[in-house]
């Protein structure tokens, strides 16, 4: 029997919505929906009968509002953007001081804070929590990264602990085995508290450019054992599988060994052979690169990740190209298993890179915005649920443990053991790549980060002097304290010197 009020509402029933108010039912809440279509509403209601919770649709904003316990809990999850804030502006009219809403979509870290401002001065509190796992995940356990006023976050906390994917507490591992009507008990949620304000949605944020880094590395681990050994899609499947076994075990590496091993239902041939290579975006990863560049951030393997797919999109224009332009002839002669081996080494030294420069720009978001991050529990919190989950992550959580100040993973000694011992093959296989003419972007972007974090001395100091030379920028000198700055008295060029 439905209870006189629902525990929380949900705003927006397309797919992710839908998915996530079955998820909260589930795990026995009771949850209102409302959808601008009603027919919509009422399909969704219609369809799912008897969860543990209960689902209960309404027709008006009016009414949804009024379907809620106090303090209303309100999960937002429509187009981000505009979208959004019009769902918002309805909302606000109908509530009272001390509800909650909450936007699960991927918006802008900056809309987060004004909307979080806005709604604070009316007396109601705002979370933006980032929510990954994709379909799958808000059905069946995501990733859940809250921001927002702390005593707001309490309120929720017990619905999204309930919700959020589960891992095993000594392994760090996800429990599998999910289905309708029966979620995973036991084990440790993936979700916490981020931080204030836009905290969960930059931290959403920078996990969907580090996720941008490892499809395009993988995808890069592709065109190698394609362009440089031949390797047809299905042994390229058994290979990603077995690499799932180790150290690269993760979502991502799981899902690329299944769709190297799939056949076209259409003509029977590998499937990967007939998807057009033309990569589509929805902004984060792009987000994530501008916020590094506004912040002073290095984070080259994001930001090429973020090309490579621009790239990808003038197909028509790369076919022309590839008329005219001409690459190397030369092909790889050397054994076939000391390449996979050096591939191998070569995407987990470039994917511990990726995760430095996410971590990098989220301790110096931190510091811009006044957030307390706690890296270890947000490594520990993307183990399950999300896309970019991964055994790895576990090595990072355990760095921090180590370390919380740590300044940048390149510096845990496990990551450092690991570069050691395999960086010779990251630059055999980089060196391949350009001489064989097989592009590989992330693969060269990240060495050159660790070349250049690695170096006590760059060669700054010339584009300095340079730069003092046409624009009067001014330099600071060796023999002197940082922070105090000169400029040399020039001689013009043109004007013709005197002979000393």
């Amino acid at each position: 029997m439905a209870k006189p009020l629902s525990d929380i509402g949900l705003v927006g029933l397309a797919v992710m919505g839908q998915n996530l108010a079955l998820n909260i039912a589930d795990h026995g809440f009771q949850i209102s929906v409302f959808n601008r279509t009603t027919e919509k509403t009422d399909a969704f209601v219609a369809e799912n009968p008897g969860t543990p919770g209960g689902v209960v649709g309404t027709k008006t904003l009016e009414q949804f509002v009024a379907s809620l316990s106090l303090p209303r809990k309100i999960v937002i999850l429509v187009q981000a953007g505009k979208g959004t804030d019009a769902v918002i502006d309805g909302l606000v009219p109908l509530l009272a001081k001390g509800d909650i809403v909450i936007d699960g979509g991927n918006s802008l870290w900056t809309d987060t804070i004004r909307r979080e401002k806005a709604l604070s001065a009316k007396g109601l509190r705002f979370i933006g929590s980032g929510v990954s796992g994709g379909e799958e995940g808000a059905r069946f356990g995501p990733s859940l990264m809250p921001g927002g006023e702390f005593e707001a976050w309490l309120e929720l906390k017990p619905i999204w602990e309930a919700i959020a994917a589960k891992v095993d507490a000594k392994t760090g591992k996800p429990i599998p085995g999910a289905l309708p009507g029966k979620p995973v008990t036991g084990g440790v949620p993936c979700t916490t508290y981020i931080g204030a304000n836009g905290a969960g949605h930059y931290v959403k944020m920078v996990h969907n450019g580090i996720e941008y880094g490892d499809m395009q590395m993988i995808c890069e681990a592709y065109a190698l054992m394609r362009g440089l050994l031949g390797l047809k899609p299905a042994e390229m499947g058994a290979i990603f599988s077995e690499w799932n076994t180790g150290i690269l075990d993760s979502f991502l590496i799981e899902i690329t060994a299944d769709i190297l091993k799939q056949k076209d239902p259409v003509t029977k041939k590998p499937f990967v052979d007939i998807v057009l290579d033309t990569a589509g975006q929805k902004g984060t990863g792009k987000w994530t690169s501008t916020s590094a560049l506004d912040m002073g951030v290095p984070a080259p393997t994001i930001a090429e990740a973020v090309f490579a797919r621009c790239i990808s999109a003038i197909k028509n224009e790369r076919v022309a190209a590839s008329k005219i332009l001409k690459g190397p002839s030369k092909n790889y002669r050397g054994s076939k298993k000391a390449l996979i081996t050096a591939i191998h080494d070569a995407l987990y030294c470039s994917k511990i890179c990726s995760y430095a420069q996410g971590f990098q720009l989220m301790r110096t978001g931190a510091q811009e915005y006044g957030w307390k991050l706690n890296f270890g529990e947000i490594a520990q919190i993307w183990r399950g649920g999300c896309i970019i989950r991964a055994a790895f992550l576990q090595k990072i959580t355990e760095a921090y443990a180590r370390n919380p100040d740590l300044a940048n993973l390149l510096l845990d000694p496990y990551f450092n053991k690991t570069f050691k011992a395999a960086q010779a093959n990251w630059r055999k296989v980089i060196a391949l790549a350009a001489e064989c003419g097989v592009p590989a972007p992330t693969f060269s972007a990240s060495l050159a980060y660790y070349d250049g974090y690695r170096s006590s001395r760059l060669p700054a100091n010339l584009l300095q002097a340079q730069r003092d030379f046409f624009g009067a920028h001014t330099y600071e000198r060796v023999d002197q304290p940082r922070g105090k700055f000169f400029h040399l008295d020039w001689p013009d060029p043109k004007r013709p010197q005197l002979a000393v």
